[in-house]
């Protein structure tokens, strides 16, 4: 059964991220690249958003996958089988996956992350979450 106390919590949290992150995406690239707090701050939420996502893709997984279904190995499959069970569309799901590895970089520190790369990060993650948080919503309401 789905917890949907659980689904609302991380949604809550997520979008409360969001905006924050969506501060930051009215900045230069130079703001944020430049100041130790605003670069790690960016990161850090960056990580958060990520990081509630795939709780809640487990979350869903565990509740609405058949017998069959193979568990996610990494937490990119568990975008990729959010389509499988027709939560996310498969075009979305295989582009929001992407973000998995992302969070991986900067919780691991792989290599130097690009700063660049960082920023431009922010606006791809809050278009990409709003919508998220929209199908996981829109999935309540169906199955309510």
């Amino acid at each position: 059964m789905l917890n949907t106390e659980f689904i609302y919590q991380k949604i809550a949290l997520i979008r409360q991220d969001l905006e924050f992150l969506d501060k930051m995406a009215n900045l230069s690239f130079e703001e944020v690249a430049k100041d130790f707090y605003k670069y790690n701050t960016v990161q850090m939420l960056l990580m958060k958003i990520i990081g509630r996502a795939i709780d809640i893709n487990e979350h869903l997984i565990d509740e609405l996958a058949n017998a069959e279904t193979k568990s996610p190995g990494t937490y990119r499959e568990t975008f990729l089988q959010l389509a499988d069970l027709k939560i996310l569309p498969a075009d979305f799901a295989s582009e929001i996956a992407k973000s998995a590895g992302f969070r991986n970089a900067i919780v691991h520190e792989y290599d130097k992350l690009d700063d660049f790369i960082i920023y431009k990060t922010i606006g791809e993650a809050v278009v990409q979450y709003t919508k998220y948080c929209h199908y996981v919503l829109d999935l309540i309401s169906r199955k309510s």
